[in-house]
């Protein structure tokens, strides 16, 4: 069926626009129901800025003098200390030219560019110093503003803000936003009564994501101090020596690889590590069954949960689609770990909370643990740099790799104590748990500025 809107010419000449995406229906029924209460443009109470542009591939980590700088992508989730940055200098981001693109506390970001766009994250105490892209809008409260930055937060995460981005959204290849369109958003200013109810839920919500970083931080610190790891002892070998391996022809064999990625100094020198300072089991040995998935199609009204590589959040399987599965299709339960096996993610690792049954792709394979070892831990193990490396060690493949389900099982897993190893499961359910109330509390955040809305537009 045709779908159509009518626009006066005076409505196209106040947007500069006469594309009929910006005209959808959607789009027009949005903008009625803000005209039902007192709004402003986000320019009114705001100063908006982008950040900079920097070549990161030639950046390094330098322990102690290194700043975050996140890219647009970076930008997955409304928890800033969620996402996984590139670092760069200090003396970089000390530049003078860098100071406009510095972040600062309850500054909102928005990605502008590429499939993210519309993602919107928030700055913490927690995050500085740190810095960003171009492909970042940063939206910061002007001295006098009368629109709270948390309330704003809370505006563009709902369908209302994410309306009006997609709105205002431009470009074939690569869509996204320009500075000058943000200026346009609208946002309601609402009594400061409830400003400051969605200002304290959202602030909630950013203190149970922070303790949920430091229950998982924690749960490290504990598994790090029974293997005896320190920063200084945990690092790649450095030096010339650490440019090439030496190995025999029985290590070939028994790996049944010759490539120099198999043998990279990094991997030999954490397995020696491992057999050195640790009982260890192979992965498949604390498996009771692993199962690779199947690529379903996405269906918005499908039967069954379903979830892929992109689904992985956190270390957690959140926000799956739909699709309607054959019936000997694989499924996830609760507990069951996914692994990323094919693709630039490689080694990606979440954990099933959320869905008592789930389809997943093929780019994943389900992990089922035996009694042996709690999941939770395992999750640790997996995540931790220990797991990822030899993850890395044996993706096979050039144009596009692949971890085949026989050599994720050669990978070594410290065991610890029953009681350590109870410790740190419960440290990491702790996590898990903060985690999905602090997300609880944004929707409520969410919701609540959507039905106030609403609420105005039936009066």
């Amino acid at each position: 069926m045709a779908v159509w809107s009518v626009a006066t010419h005076r409505s196209l000449l106040a947007h500069g626009r006469t594309d009929a995406e910006f005209f959808q229906p959607g789009f027009l029924e949005a903008e009625a129901m803000l005209s039902c209460v007192d709004t402003n443009v986000v320019a009114r109470h705001f100063e908006i800025s982008d950040g900079n542009h920097l070549e990161v591939s030639r950046w390094f980590t330098d322990e102690g003098g290194a700043v975050p700088y996140y890219r647009g992508q970076d930008l997955n989730g409304f928890f800033l200390e969620n996402s996984t940055p590139v670092q760069i200098p200090r003396n970089i981001y000390d530049r003078a030219n860098m100071h406009r693109s510095h972040f600062l506390p309850e500054d909102v970001l928005i990605c502008i560019v590429g499939a993210s766009t519309g993602t919107i994250s928030v700055v913490t105490s927690n995050t500085i110093p740190c810095t960003g892209s171009c492909k970042i809008g940063i939206v910061r409260r002007q001295l006098g503003g009368l629109v709270d930055p948390l309330f704003l937060a809370a505006f563009l995460l709902g369908k209302f803000g994410q309306y009006q981005i997609a709105r205002h959204s431009r470009g074939t290849a690569q869509g996204g936003l320009i500075l000058k369109d943000i200026f346009k958003l609208l946002v309601p200013v609402l009594p400061e009564v409830e400003q400051q109810l969605i200002r304290r839920l959202i602030g909630n919500a950013l203190s149970l994501n922070n303790q949920a970083i430091n229950f998982y931080s924690d749960a490290e610190q504990v598994f790090e101090s029974e293997l005896g790891l320190g920063k200084l002892t945990f690092q790649k070998p450095i030096g010339y020596s650490a440019r090439f391996s030496t190995v025999g022809w029985s290590e070939t064999f028994s790996a049944g690889r010759v490539d120099a990625q198999c043998f990279a100094p990094d991997a030999l020198f954490y397995e020696s590590w491992l057999h050195t300072h640790a009982q260890c089991d192979h992965l498949g040995k604390l498996l009771c069954s692993t199962e690779k998935g199947r690529q379903q199609a996405d269906s918005a009204c499908g039967s069954t949960d379903y979830c892929s590589i992109k689904h992985i959040n956190a270390r957690e399987i959140v926000d799956a689609s739909k699709c309607f599965p054959k019936a000997d299709t694989p499924m996830a339960g609760l507990d069951d770990l996914l692994l990323a096996i094919t693709g630039a993610t490689i080694g990606k690792v979440g954990i099933v909370k959320r869905y008592e049954r789930l389809a997943f792709s093929g780019d994943l394979l389900c992990l089922r643990t035996s009694e042996s070892v709690d999941p939770h831990y395992l999750l640790l193990v997996l995540d931790h740099k220990i797991g990822q490396v030899q993850f890395n060690r044996w993706i096979t493949g050039s144009t596009n790799g692949h971890l085949a389900p026989r050599d994720a099982a050669r990978v070594l897993v410290p065991r610890l104590s029953n009681e350590t190893e109870g410790q740190i499961a419960e440290l990491v359910k702790s996590s898990l748990s903060k985690r999905n109330e602090s997300e609880q509390l944004l929707e409520q955040a969410k919701s609540r500025v959507e039905q106030l809305i609403e609420e105005a537009a039936r009066r």
